[in-house]
């Protein structure tokens, strides 16, 4: 079925072009946000306890734009199936590029961690071609044995590598010592309270995931933040700033709370970019 769905359906529409794609986003924002209310309750229970000085107005003027963003982001994932070199290298572009150099420069590990904000598959996408360094991803496999493998290809076109989460150990010892660059996601829900780093976060008590630090310091590594901008309707940018090039020399919990914070700023900016419909604070701290 699952063969049927993407060589009959979601292969032929990846390769309309972006602008009668955003005719069928538009269609389908109504849907999700009028009329299905996909996950709204979550959207607007985060959304809520993250902005308690907004009103009532301001939250649903987030949320509606949040929703339209969502959207978007569906159907550019749909035309990354088909979304050439040339394209993709002008919809998604790092703005310091000399940065990336100049650690690479540092001949180790680079630890580059992003949250789920603006396109962050389209930027992890392009994001071997800004850089000589091997670039690998780790990502949870989706039960679809196909469509897994579907992604990882479609993700992997450019030169990222993509590793399963439960291959990271082994993955890490194998590239000991290589330069590489290792890109997270410092905003998923981690799955064990107990394993977690709690802090505020959004004005709520939150853990957060320590894997990011634990490697780092593990194996000495760089550790930059990506700062993910829209510029305007199917373009990002990629900023970087380092976090700390000693992570060794760091205290317990200061690189998380360092790019914990990087991301918070940024959301809070224009908080219509983050994936608000993630049951981001699911986990409660025992005892």
């Amino acid at each position: 079925m699952s063969r049927i769905l993407y060589y009959i359906f979601l292969k032929p529409l990846s390769m309309l072009p972006l602008s009668i794609l955003y005719v069928f986003s538009t269609g389908l924002y109504y849907v999700l946000y009028y009329g299905a209310g996909y996950r709204k309750k979550v959207v607007m229970g985060n959304l809520r306890r993250s902005f308690p000085d907004k009103s009532e107005k301001e939250i649903k003027k987030i949320a509606s734009d949040f929703y339209r963003h969502l959207c978007d982001l569906i159907f550019e994932s749909v035309r990354m199936f088909s979304m050439g070199k040339e394209e993709i290298s002008r919809r998604a572009i790092v703005t310091n590029p000399e940065f990336v150099k100049e650690l690479e420069a540092y001949n180790k590990g680079i630890v580059l961690i992003a949250g789920h904000y603006n396109s962050w598959e389209m930027m992890g996408t392009a994001f071997p071609m800004f850089s000589n360094l091997p670039v690998v991803a780790l990502y949870s496999p989706i039960k679809d044995p196909f469509f897994s493998k579907v992604l990882s290809d479609s993700r992997g076109k450019y030169g990222l590598e993509m590793v399963p989460k439960q291959e990271a150990k082994a993955m890490f010892k194998e590239w000991d010592g290589r330069p590489a660059i290792y890109l997270f996601g410092g905003d998923q829900s981690p799955t064990s309270s107990k394993k977690s780093f709690w802090m505020d976060f959004l004005n709520q008590d939150t853990a957060v995931a320590f894997g990011t630090e634990k490697f780092a310091k593990e194996y000495d590594c760089l550790v930059v933040f990506g700062d993910i901008q829209k510029v305007k309707r199917g373009y990002y940018t990629m900023t970087f700033s380092l976090v700390t090039d000693q992570p060794l020399e760091e205290e317990h919990g200061v690189i998380t709370v360092k790019h914990t914070q990087k991301l918070e700023e940024i959301i809070r900016a224009e908080p219509q970019y983050w994936l608000w419909t993630h049951k981001r604070w699911k986990r409660k701290r025992e005892g």
